[in-house]
């Protein structure tokens, strides 16, 4: 599998221009409202990190938080993406079909935040279900309200991000609160949607042991969780935080070492959940 004739770029580029769209404003509503037209950042494929398998990824823009460490925050826009039509992105897609279904993988939407442009997304989903393709959700969760009881039986796994167990910690790493996140991890766990938990460990902002064990305790709770992934702080995106001429407050944050890993790690496992590394 090759990015090379993808509809659009990596992941790791940066989108700073709107795309020229070529639609009024009323007409690219009705047609966004529908879910036809969405914007897209960028597209993978032959990814083995975004889900099991190995998987197309579409990363879409828009995003309500503003995360200190986010790697992306040329996605927080909606018309730093490109807009593109579902039809096309399935036709993109069914050229990958049955190579994903032998890898034992699938398609994965994440962002920004795709929940944002939630219609477009469930258009996706649907569409890669048809195919019988594994469909993956990437998301932290704050508009899961928007999702139906129906759509959660099309997303067969999510990925759930929990930026932070402290309700100030959490408001302060993303700028909104943590209970709409922690409301849809409940209903997940109510309607038995297989997640896995992905939690950023950045030092001297979210490694306190007690939000650790917060987070950890809540994710034992659930009984949905099959996985917990610590992933360690990196500084892949500071780049794009000054290109943008954006203040970037962890520009000298140094990524977790082993032993920070290990003991995050180990707190999860002590809780009985599966968390590799």
């Amino acid at each position: 599998m090759s990015a090379e004739n993808s509809l659009i770029g990596s992941r790791f580029a940066l989108r700073v221009e709107e795309d020229p769209v070529q639609l009024d404003e009323q007409e690219l509503d009705r047609l966004s409202h529908e879910g036809r037209w969405g914007f897209l950042h960028s597209q993978e494929t032959g990814s083995a990190v975004d889900g099991p398998g190995v998987r197309v990824v579409f990363w879409t823009t828009g995003c309500e938080f503003r995360c200190l460490y986010c790697h992306n925050p040329d996605t927080w826009k909606l018309k730093h993406g490109k807009l593109v039509c579902v039809d096309d992105l399935l036709t993109e897609l069914q050229k990958y079909a049955d190579y994903l279904k032998l890898a034992g993988g699938g398609l994965t939407v994440s962002g920004g935040e795709p929940l944002v442009q939630d219609r477009f997304v469930m258009n996706l989903m649907r569409g890669a279900k048809h195919m019988g393709l594994h469909t993956c959700l990437d998301t932290n969760g704050f508009l899961g309200e928007r999702l139906t009881d129906a759509d959660l039986k099309t997303i067969d796994l999510v990925l759930l991000d929990i930026k932070s167990w402290d309700p100030a910690t959490h408001l302060r790493v993303t700028a909104k609160p943590v209970k709409p996140v922690l409301d849809f991890a409940r209903r997940l766990a109510e309607q038995n949607r297989p997640t896995w938990l992905r939690f950023v460990l950045v030092p001297g902002l979210t490694d306190d042991a007690n939000n650790i064990e917060g987070v950890a305790r809540f994710a034992a709770s659930l009984g949905n969780i099959e996985r917990v992934d610590v992933l360690p702080f990196h500084q892949l995106g500071k780049f794009k935080w000054e290109s943008l001429g954006m203040k970037y407050e962890l520009a000298e944050t140094k990524s977790p070492d082993g032993e920070a890993l290990n003991f995050a790690r180990a707190i999860f496992r002590g809780h009985g959940l599966n968390c590799p590394g």
